[in-house]
Formats: structure tokens, sequence, C-alpha cells
């Protein structure tokens, strides 16, 4: 069973925050969050449930693992960063055609 160290967590989010130049409040808006609720994150004194940290880590530009278990972002992480962020911005409409435009691209034999 995986413990979440959510001191470490907030440590990592507001690290990332600083690389990126970002105040908090710039990403209390990006992300839909009241204020003052991601200094509450960082400081671990809320728990922060999967709906908020995705909007954490599209604001942030990073994925989930980065951020609750330290992992180094590689070119994979990258691309599959780049799928979620787009799917997110997506209508249900759009998301379901590019499912099944995945779901095709997963039968072709591509080399």
């Amino acid at each position: 069973m995986h413990y979440v160290d959510y001191k470490e967590v907030g440590k990592r989010i507001a690290a990332r925050r600083r690389e990126l130049g970002l105040k908090q409040w710039q990403v209390n808006e990006m992300a839909g969050l009241c204020n003052n609720y991601l200094s509450n994150v960082e400081r671990a004194t809320t728990v922060i449930s999967i709906d908020v940290l995705m909007k954490i880590c599209s604001a942030l530009d990073t994925t989930p693992d980065a951020l609750l278990l330290g992992a180094v972002a590689d070119e994979e992480n990258d691309y599959i960063r780049s799928i979620t962020n787009r799917v997110q911005k997506m209508s249900s409409k759009q998301a379901r055609l590019a499912l099944s435009l995945m779901d095709w691209i997963l039968t072709q034999k591509l080399e």
C-alpha cells in the first residue's frame, strides 16, 4: 500500500510553481481554485483531491506522478501530459471523437 506524503507533495507543487515563476494566486486562478487554497496544499494543511490535483497539474504543466512521487518527467511523460492537457480542453463530443481516433491508431501497425 502506498502512503501519500502530503508535505512532500506540497513541496513539489511549490517548487514547480516557483520554477515556472508563478505566484500562488496565479495558479489558484489558472486551476479555478479558491483564494489561499494552494497555500494550504503547499503547507499540507489541506488534503488534495484527485480532481484538484489534476487541475494543479494542468496549471503547472506537469504530471500527477511528478507531484505525488517526485518522478522525473521523460519524453514519454511529456507526450502523455500534452495529450491529457488537450483532452481536458475538449467538449464531450470532441473527446469521444479523439477516443475513437486513438482506438483506430492502436489497430494500426506503425513502425
